[in-house]
């Protein structure tokens, strides 16, 4: 294939991963929708999948799926443009995309996690969506700055700890809502279903845990490439600043749970906090803000 076809060939497995993930959503919906009447007389906090097996397969099927087609579009993107596929935030959103798909896929051979496809095919289908409607841009050469070994090294860490991230931040989200219900006086009939709050609590810590490590070598790596690049470690770029505090903010998650002791309500809502600040530099700086690292393309 040319260049051309191959990014084309790139743009239509997107579009095809939009109907995947559709159908993983409706899957994951009729699963949910229909599995209520399913919860155990003694409140047994796990799936019965008695009456909705097959609409859950279904929707991990379709996301597995999606992921495979998506992981090639990421691919066919960057061969159509003889570079890797993170030189923009179109690029760097169906890539990110990917890893979060990808996360969950991985964590759901461990854990009991399919009610989480719903939110995560909701969450990809919406990222998607905004890249194909707002952030794409045709392929094209990488910006002179970005022309280094150590984008695939820094963006490739970056990405996958974003994906395990998001993953994390979602759980934690999921124990304020159920922790909020319980307190009012107990779940709502569709919620008994889901895991127990210690269970959210311990799976949301151990995903941060596991990941910290690989974005405190992205930010290092950055560091790095900085260096490289521009003959400076740091320089307090807006980027560079978000990265760091987003590190902090996790360094203080894990450093209250195991030093301090926090559980539970305090720890997701420190969670939540420190996504959000990964989320405000995915976003805002790369679209709005201003520096060297403004690669969005927009």
């Amino acid at each position: 294939m040319t260049s051309t076809n191959l990014a084309y060939f790139s743009n239509d497995a997107i579009y095809a991963c939009l109907v995947i993930f559709a159908i993983a959503f409706f899957s994951h919906a009729f699963e949910v929708s229909w599995s209520v009447k399913n919860v155990a007389e003694n409140d047994k906090t796990e799936f019965d999948f008695t009456k909705t097996q097959k609409a859950g397969r279904i929707g991990t099927a379709m996301m597995t799926l999606g992921f495979i087609v998506l992981a090639v579009a990421v691919v066919t993107r960057g061969f159509s443009a003889h570079r890797v596929p993170w030189g923009n935030m179109y690029e760097f959103s169906i890539t990110g995309s990917m890893a979060f798909a990808g996360a969950y896929l991985l964590a759901l051979l461990k854990y009991k996690l399919r009610w989480l496809g719903l939110p995560v095919s909701t969450a990809v289908l919406l990222t998607l969506g905004t890249a194909v409607a707002v952030l794409y841009r045709p392929s094209a050469p990488l910006v002179p700055a970005l022309k280094s070994t150590w984008l695939i090294i820094h963006v490739s860490a970056a990405i996958v700890s974003g994906g395990v991230f998001l993953l994390a931040n979602t759980i934690a989200a999921t124990y304020l809502i159920l922790d909020r219900m319980e307190s009012r006086g107990g779940r709502n009939e569709w919620a008994k279903k889901l895991p127990s709050l210690e269970y959210l609590d311990q799976l949301s810590y151990r995903l941060v845990a596991f990941v910290f490590p690989l974005w405190t070598f992205a930010v290092i790596a950055g560091a790095i490439w900085a260096e490289s690049a521009w003959g400076r470690y740091w320089g307090w770029d807006p980027k560079e600043t978000w990265a760091f505090i987003t590190w902090i903010a996790y360094a203080a998650y894990l450093h209250a749970r195991v030093t301090i002791g926090w559980r539970g309500r305090r720890a997701a809502w420190l969670c939540l906090f420190a996504g959000s600040t990964f989320l405000f530099n995915y976003i805002y700086v790369n679209i709005w803000g201003t520096g060297r690292h403004t690669y969005s393309g927009l």
